[in-house]
């Protein structure tokens, strides 16, 4: 049962890299590279996102500052110091699992909506923060971003953006699901079961808490690298509560303690407002709308309630 499951998940990945593979020739123009592209930048940050709400059961409003200061951070240091972008990436990398982990002991020592409006105050002060800094991030009016470069070679055109976050994508993916299927994996778990009974039973719940915070949020910095060299230019709504709170309906949706989930429910989310442009005026509303039907009729998200309802017709 136990290999049944093992090759299930890793079969997931197999599927999920044939689909990188194959889906540029279906791709008609830009714009649908553009949409895909968004997704999978959406769905690093929402895997991350997944690992500590889905499986840690931690809460966290303000997950969108972790990704603006990954992309301030590399767009600051490649434009204002002209560092080269990998190495700006990675510093910024650095400085947002440093940041997360000072602040992650006093926050995580919080529980239920204690715990989500330190998260949402944590992503206001960032948000403020770049709105103020205007002599660093052009405030208000935001900050163009140098191209991305990758040994040796500027990364211009749709289809390299496209290799660079489906294979960050399949990466990250693979990493999730090692984590999960390891020690640490079954402590965030327990954690998310019982905190008091994960610590009778010996687990440092404190310690893995913090770890899964650090994780989530330099996947997220991660993801906001790319989005700031993709797109070419940053404003501080990138770190906004709206932004935040998207990125929680994405997992909410695709379906809490499912990587996979977390990768349908950003490529839903991401594409959906694209192709209804007739709503664009209404989209905060949207969001708000697929939460409570996605709470009411599908509490599990989207897929977990799909795999729930194949395996009642199959047995």
């Amino acid at each position: 049962m136990k290999g049944a499951t093992v090759a299930s998940r890793y079969g997931g990945v197999f599927v999920l890299a044939v689909i990188v593979a194959v889906l540029p020739w279906f791709l008609p123009n830009s714009f649908y590279f553009d949409v895909v592209i968004n997704s999978g930048i959406a769905a690093i940050v929402c895997v991350g996102l997944n690992l500590l709400i889905g499986y840690a059961g931690q809460i966290s409003l303000g997950h969108a500052g972790f990704f603006a200061l990954g992309a301030y951070s590399s767009a600051i240091l490649t434009d204002n110091l002209g560092w080269p972008p990998i190495v700006s990436l990675g510093s910024g990398l650095l400085v947002v699992a440093l940041l997360a982990f000072a602040i992650a002991r006093p926050i995580l020592r919080l529980k239920g909506h204690y715990l989500a409006m330190a998260t949402l105050g944590m992503g206001i002060i960032i948000s403020i923060v770049l709105n103020q800094e205007v002599d660093l991030t052009g405030g208000p009016d935001g900050m163009p971003v140098s191209s991305f470069s990758l040994l040796g070679q500027e990364v211009d055109s749709e289809l390299g953006w496209y290799w660079i976050v489906g294979g960050s994508l399949i990466i990250t993916v693979w990493l999730a699901l090692n984590l999960i299927d390891s020690a640490v994996g079954r402590a965030l778990r327990a954690v998310h079961g019982s905190e008091v009974a994960a610590q009778v039973a010996g687990v440092d719940t404190t310690r893995y808490k913090i770890l899964i915070f650090v994780v989530s949020a330099v996947l997220a910095a991660y993801a906001g690298s790319l989005f700031a060299h993709y797109t070419g230019f940053l404003t501080p709504s990138e770190g906004s509560f709206f932004r935040s709170i998207e990125f929680v309906t994405m997992v909410v949706l695709g379906g809490m303690a499912s990587v996979f989930g977390s990768v349908i429910g950003a490529a839903i989310l991401t594409a959906l407002p694209q192709f209804l442009t007739v709503f664009h005026d209404y989209e905060h509303v949207m969001f708000g709308l697929v939460m409570m039907l996605t709470m009411i009729f599908m509490p599990k998200g989207l897929l977990p309630s799909l795999r729930n309802w194949i395996n009642k017709r199959t047995s």
